[in-house]
Parts: structure tokens; C-alpha cells; sequence
């Protein structure tokens, strides 16, 4: 399935003030440093694409949760556009600035192949909300609008889809792999097409759930969210994550599945702790022996056995979100267990769906064995739901 937006490809950007949003959303020690400058790298090919054809390059982002009541120095994009001079050797420049006279001042003085970054966006509420006069003052700083932040593709906000009602509007090169590599997923996948889904709630991914049934040959379920799936079979899950009233629509999923044919994999045994901690004493159980004050915190060998041969015949994979609690060590060994299983996948398109997802493969080293990392959480859920993105929609038509 193409992707049906044009592309900075498509549009002549000599000697253009081209004003490019981005998702420089990146992680801050104590004293300003970048801690994983993976999304800052994930622009770099637009950016130097732009560089390349003599535009005159402005770039914008949020960072963090600022409270929109001025400037936060802590919150400031200034590390990340250091960050981003560094890793390319580019003119750029940073402005304290993102609305005013001095914004402006610094996007007028600048020549081709020149790349200034604005102060956060979000240092003013009327961002968020869509203002039309936040959405003009930013259109006023440039000639032509690229979207690259794929991160917040799915928010109506001011800098994500403002400026597309003022200038023409165009996709950058990460937004255009996201999309495309994310609906490809459900066009014409390489079959078997095996989708992975953890995390705490089911009701996060009911609609991923659904859509998924429609298109995997195996879907296989951990993370909190599974015991609220034991429940639906009637188990008792002890003190486990449930979400009692979605136990009816979890019968509803597994129906779906059999009537569509697909595997729908469930945890068989568990690994529970009479405490969340991870001092807590644990025991591996069967899923349907989880004792009464005990709670379920990852799934257990048998399980991770059963989840890695599934994973094996696959020739496309899909994952988003962990086994089990792997933010703590005695609970993380599921979670690594399939990322592993993915990692010796050789012949098989994995595609990790954001999130928790990513921080996990980081986490054991495996992000280089991996086909493709979505840079973005809730926009990649919404995608793989099949809801149409409100960044990409007020995008020019191809």
C-alpha cells in the first residue's frame, strides 16, 4: 500500500524557507545532556535532504510536558539542536524563541543549507489546542511545511497540523517509512504474520486487537492485559491486572479469532509474586492455578516456549508492548525472551510498534536485529487500529 501524500520529493525547495516539524522529544540528564538520540537521528535524512537542495531549513518540536506558561529552561530544545549539529556537521542554530520578533528575525537572516531549531512549541498553552493564530504565526516563518514527527502525527495540534492550512504541505522522509511500513503490514503481509501485543490494559488495545484479527494468522497476548483474557476463560487470576469490565469484550476478541482462524496465543503458565517488587517472593504457575493474593508479574518458561516457536515460523512479525513488569529485573525475563526470539528470526520482517516495545529492545542490546522500530507510540497504535492520522490527513494529496 504507497503512501498517498506527497513527499519533499515531490516539491521544489531551492532557496526555500522550508519550516519542518520533528520529534526532538528526546530524553535530558540533570545537566542537559541527550541521553538516546535515536529520534534526532531519524530526521537526519530529511533534514540533510533539504540541506542538499539548497533550502534554508527551520526546524520545530516539543519536548517534555511544559506547562505552557513561558519559557522552562530545563524543558529548552537547545541540547537537542547542539545534539544535532554534532551528529551532522550542519550549520545550525539555535533561537530562545518560537512566536516573537526574534523567531522571526532569525528565520529571515537565514541562507541556504542553513538549518536554525526553534525554542520548544509547547512553552504556550494555544499550542496544544490548535490555535489558527499560533498556526499562522508559524506558517509566517516559512514558504513550504514538511511533517517528519511521526511521534505526534496522531495530535491536532498547532505545529502538527496548523501550518498545513497556510502552506504547502508535505511529508518528510521518516513519516512516509512509518505510514507506509505500518499499513503495508495490514495490505499484503509476507504470511505467516505473527502479532505480539503486551501491556497493562486491554481497553488501550481493543481496537489494535480487533483490527489485528482481521489480518494476523497468530496473535499472541502478555502483559497485564492477558489476565483480563484468563478471566474471559474463566480462571481465576488472583490479585493480577484485571479490568473486570472488559472481560465480555475479551470473549468477544477470542470469538472473533476462531471464527477468522487465528491462533490466539495465551499466557499457559505465570510467573507470580505476593508483592509488586521485585523483592517480592515468586513462583512459576499454571495460568489457571494463580493463587488468590498472588499476582501475576510475566509470563513463565512454558509460555515463553510456546510464544518463541510461534515466533520462529514466522515470516512477518509484529510487537507492541512488554510480556510482564520488565522494568524490574526478576519480572523482565519474558519480555526478553521474545525479543530474542524475534532477534533469531533471520528470515522474518519485525516490525516493533513503539513505546515500552523499543525501550525493551534497547534495553537488551537488539535494536540492530530488528527489521523496523516505529519512532512513535500512540501514532503507530493508531495506524496499526487503521484511524487516519490528523498530521498526515492535512498533508497535499500525491
Amino acid at each position: 500500500m504507497a503512501f498517498t501524500k506527497k513527499t519533499v520529493r515531490d516539491i521544489d525547495v531551492d532557496g526555500k524557507r522550508v519550516l519542518m516539524r520533528v520529534d526532538f522529544n528526546v530524553p535530558l540528564d540533570e545537566n542537559g545532556n541527550v541521553t538516546d538520540d535515536t529520534r534526532i537521528k531519524a530526521a537526519i535524512p530529511t533534514i540533510k535532504y533539504l540541506v542538499d537542495h539548497n533550502a534554508k531549513v527551520i526546524l520545530m518540536s516539543h519536548l517534555g510536558r511544559p506547562k505552557g506558561d513561558g519559557p522552562e529552561p530545563k524543558l529548552s530544545l537547545k541540547p537537542a539542536a547542539d545534539k544535532l549539529r554534532e551528529l551532522t556537521g550542519l550549520d545550525v542554530t539555535f533561537v530562545p524563541d518560537t512566536y516573537g520578533d526574534e523567531a522571526k528575525a532569525a528565520a529571515d537572516a537565514l541562507k541556504p543549507g542553513q538549518v536554525l531549531v526553534l525554542e520548544n512549541v509547547r512553552f504556550v498553552k494555544a499550542e496544544k489546542k490548535n490555535d489558527p493564530e499560533i498556526a499562522k504565526t508559524l506558517a509566517s516563518l516559512g514558504d513550504i511545511f514538511v511533517l517528519d514527527a511521526f511521534g505526534t502525527a496522531h495530535r491536532a495540534q498547532g505545529s502538527v497540523v496548523g501550518p498545513a492550512a497556510y502552506l504547502p504541505a508535505v511529508a518528510g522522509f521518516l513519516l512516509e517509512n512509518e505510514v507506509d511500513t505500518l499499513t503495508g503490514l495490514f495490505g499484503d503481509p509476507d504470511r505467516p504474520f505473527v502479532a505480539i501485543l503486551g501491556g497493562s490494559k486491554v481497553s488501550d488495545k481493543i481496537g489494535v486487537i480487533d483490527h489485528l484479527l482481521d489480518s494476523a494468522d497468530t496473535l499472541i497476548i502478555g502483559g497485564g492485559m492477558a489476565y483480563t483474557f484468563l478471566a474471559a476463560k474463566g480462571y481465576e487470576v488472583g490479585k493480577s491486572l484485571l479490568q473486570e469490565d472488559w472481560i465480555d469484550r475479551a470473549k468477544d476478541m477470542m470469538k472473533k479469532a476462531e471464527q477468522n482462524g487465528v491462533d490466539l496465543l495465551l499466557p499457559i503458565d505465570t510467573v507470580v509474586a505476593d508483592a509488586f517488587d521485585n523483592d517480592a517472593n515468586t513462583k512459576v504457575v499454571a495460568s489457571d492455578e494463580i493463587p488468590a493474593d498472588w499476582q501475576g508479574l510475566d509470563i513463565g518458561p512454558a509460555t515463553e516456549k510456546l510464544f518463541g516457536d510461534a515466533i520462529a515460523k514466522a515470516n512477518t512479525v509484529f510487537w507492541n508492548g512488554p510480556m510482564g513488569v520488565f522494568e524490574m529485573p526478576s519480572f523482565e525475563h519474558g519480555t526478553k525472551a521474545v525479543a530474542e526470539a524475534i532477534a533469531a528470526n533471520d528470515h522474518c520482517k519485525s516490525v516493533i510498534g513503539g513505546g515500552d516495545s523499543v525501550a525493551a529492545i534497547n534495553k537488551f542490546g537488539l535494536a540492530d536485529k530488528m527489521t523496523f522500530i516505529s519512532t512513535g507510540g500512540g501514532a503507530s497504535m493508531e495506524l496499526v487500529e487503521g484511524k487516519d492520522l490528523p498530521g498526515v490527513e492535512a498533508l497535499l494529496d500525491a
